[in-house]
């Protein structure tokens, strides 16, 4: 592990205790305080860089103040191009920040977007209410206010998923601050449940990573090897990077259910990145708050099991990474300048390359998406409906290893970042992925013109549930 991991890995263990001194606090103590451990951390990894998340926010802040009923438009404009404006500082001449800059700077992006988006929301309710002539009751999600640069602020550095994730609306935060009857809302046992299988995925990531390192990929002499060899190592430096992600998610999940952050009562069906779904009345007894039964769905971030052992490529995008899978179909899909799904699903793609940086390796593995989910949709649609169940388990076993092995292929171009060495490794492939998706969905094309009747247009078929979610 380089010096970086061993930092992230300290913040995110150190937030775990932090959290159980923060669940009962008053809400004074939990804005101010977590603030202050949050930029004291920022401070402590990114130094004098600190700066441009404080001008990141201040910019933000004054677009609400100035046109708060079109702010979601203008923050998501004015962070990415201060995104861009960020990874260009080398170029310009100006120091260059850390990754824990970069990571505090990507987290806070998606922060301060959801913000403009949920004060826009509540401007937009308060016009029709004035317009309607009548108030009315209390909406699900909805802010009470605008929120003032302090309050920006302690929202924006608040220690909770600062550098790792998950995301989490305004709303959520101020559902923690507010929480009634913090001490009845459970913390170590959903704590245990979730990371019990971190050591293990720790040590899996230690052994893969130093039998297949990645460096090896960089290197003259891996090109000599053979194919089968060149095609297998990609998948030990897939679970490599799997293990290495839970690990940092598990941890970033755990801090906050010891904090009792993102608990919300499972009735509320609570999601990843958006919270609750269903409006539920506060308890009004500890006796009652007690006897509510709580998740953490709000503040999920990965699903390990599903996310290894899914059928679909598109199935596997909802279990990953799934706090800033919400962000992105919220925030950007339902926005997307066009109508058609395979168009607006790469639209997302490339914000989402965008949002990660600009290496040219990760616009040729989030691009590569697109096309695996228009050849998985139009070949599912056109074929595995006409065979039995039979048929139809051995097609799910075969489409679950084609999907395993895509996600190798594009992680290739995630890792090894630069145009030249992403190429050169897919080239030794024989661009293998790329060409079966196009196979598959021409394929796919061709079985569903001759089919009289199918079941979904294509368009439904292919739209992953993550993106269509309203």
């Amino acid at each position: 592990m380089s010096p970086e991991e061993w930092t992230y890995l300290v913040v995110l263990l150190i937030s775990i205790p932090i959290g159980f001194l923060f669940k009962k606090a008053g809400p004074g103590l939990k804005r101010w305080g977590a603030a202050a451990v949050g930029l004291g951390l920022t401070l402590f990894t990114c130094g004098p860089h600190t700066l441009h998340s404080l001008v990141t926010i201040l910019g933000t802040w004054a677009l609400i103040q100035a046109q708060p009923c079109s702010c979601h438009a203008l923050a998501l404009a004015w962070t990415f191009s201060y995104l861009l404006f960020f990874r260009a500082l080398s170029l310009l001449g100006l120091p260059t920040p850390t990754p824990f800059t970069n990571a505090v700077q990507l987290l806070l992006t998606l922060k301060l977007v959801s913000l403009a988006s949920e004060v826009q929301d509540l401007h937009l309710a308060q016009r029709k209410e004035m317009a309607s002539g009548f108030s009315k009751g209390p909406s699900l999600g909805l802010l009470p206010d605008v929120p003032s640069l302090t309050e920006t602020l302690s929202y924006s550095y608040c220690y909770v998923g600062i550098m790792t994730g998950p995301f989490f609306r305004y709303r959520t935060y101020l559902d923690w601050l507010e929480q009634p009857f913090p001490g009845a809302v459970p913390s170590l046992r959903p704590l245990l449940r979730r990371a019990w299988p971190a050591p293990l995925f720790g040590l899996l990531f230690l052994l893969s990573s130093h039998l297949f390192p990645l460096e090896a990929v960089r290197e003259d002499a891996f090109y000599a090897r053979p194919l089968p060899a060149r095609l297998f190592y990609m998948i030990p430096v897939f679970f490599a990077f799997r293990m290495r992600f839970y690990v940092a998610w598990i941890a970033a999940e755990c801090g906050c259910i010891a904090a009792g952050f993102g608990a919300y009562p499972v009735a509320a069906k609570a999601r990843a990145g958006g919270g609750p779904t269903l409006q539920c009345p506060p308890p009004s007894s500890p006796e009652e708050a007690a006897a509510l039964e709580y998740d953490y769905e709000t503040i999920r971030n990965i699903d390990c099991y599903g996310t290894d052992f899914c059928v679909r490529v598109r199935e596997g995008m909802r279990y990953w990474n799934m706090t800033v899978q919400w962000w992105l179909a919220q925030y950007v899909y339902k926005s997307a300048p066009t109508r058609s799904y395979v168009l607006r699903s790469a639209w997302t793609m490339l914000l989402s390359a965008y949002w990660h940086g600009l290496h040219p390796g990760y616009y040729l593995s989030f691009l590569t998406i697109p096309l695996c989910l228009a050849a998985e949709g139009q070949l599912e649609s056109a074929l595995r409906g006409r065979l039995g169940p039979g048929g139809q388990k051995a097609w799910d076993w075969v489409h679950w290893f084609l999907k395993m092995r895509a996600y190798d292929y594009m992680c290739m171009g995630f890792v090894l970042l630069s145009l030249g060495q992403t190429l050169r490794y897919w080239a030794s492939i024989y661009f293998c992925i790329h060409v079966l998706a196009l196979v598959a969905l021409g394929l796919g094309v061709a079985l569903g013109r001759g089919s009289p009747s199918r079941r979904k247009s294509p368009a439904t078929s292919l739209a992953p549930e993550k993106l269509r979610e309203e």
